[in-house]
């Protein structure tokens, strides 16, 4: 990329873990990031992590199609155009609770964030993308192993996640005409408040607690800053970073 300057992001979930690291990653790189997230000070706690860059605090819940909308709408205002949405945005939902016992508010609240949230944040990009000039930019959806693989009890977050893959799949192609690009990124035990019980013990498979393995969260910024980065003649559509050693691959 030879001019960073003029590139403008639009990181969803800016304000804590897997957000606020690529958030920060973009913003030391010279990029200028609109910083969306539920918690207003959380968004200025990660802006003043990199304190001489262009960033935008916006408070969104990516559940509201208001939101959302206002969110786009302060980015342009403020930089012009948007060349790339991390669309990071999630929840876990509630942990360790059987799908028999599963209500229907915490299933629906999993579903809003993660899939209706991912929806309309790359609805809102892909719209401004198509009809900015120069026309086109980047989606960068935050998938998850769970994308592939499921953990136990993880019905909401797990369907989530597997239909985000189909959203991806389905923007990528209907990106074409218009240079925007679209992949995935899957991401398995970085090192976040979300991860922190995989290093005490977490339930495997097989019915038993284990400790799990974690990377740096800084592994990951790195590498959506690499997809980020690639001209829009190129794209990575899925890419797997994971702790080497975690229990992903294989059986047991």
């Amino acid at each position: 990329m030879t001019d960073r300057q003029s590139k403008i992001a639009v990181v969803t979930g800016a304000g804590s873990g897997i957000g606020r690291a690529v958030a920060v990653e973009l913003l030391r790189a010279g990029w200028s990031v609109a910083l969306a997230g539920r918690r207003p000070e959380t968004l200025e706690e990660t802006a003043a992590l990199a304190p001489e860059a262009a960033s935008l605090a916006v408070r969104t819940d990516v559940a509201r199609p208001d939101d959302v909308a206002a969110l786009f709408a302060a980015t342009v205002e403020r930089f012009g155009r948007v060349d790339l949405l991390f669309n990071n945005a999630g929840t876990f939902g509630p942990g360790g609770v059987p799908v028999e016992d599963l209500s229907y508010e915490a299933w629906r609240h999993v579903v809003d964030t993660n899939l209706n949230g991912a929806f309309l944040c790359a609805q809102a990009a892909y719209r401004q993308m198509k009809g900015q000039d120069p026309q086109g930019g980047r989606i960068i959806n935050n998938g998850s192993i769970s994308a592939h693989t499921p953990r136990p009890h993880s019905a909401p977050y797990t369907a989530t996640k597997h239909a985000l893959t189909g959203l991806t799949k389905a923007l990528s192609l209907d990106g074409r005409p218009y240079r925007i690009a679209v992949g995935q990124i899957d991401i398995g035990n970085a090192a976040t408040d979300m991860t922190a019980r995989m290093e005490s013990g977490a339930l495997q498979a097989n019915g038993e607690v284990a400790p799990e393995p974690v990377m740096d969260v800084a592994d990951v910024a790195r590498t959506v800053r690499h997809m980020a980065e690639l001209p829009l003649e190129a794209n990575v559509q899925f890419a797997t970073v994971l702790a080497t050693t975690m229990p992903y691959v294989g059986r047991g």
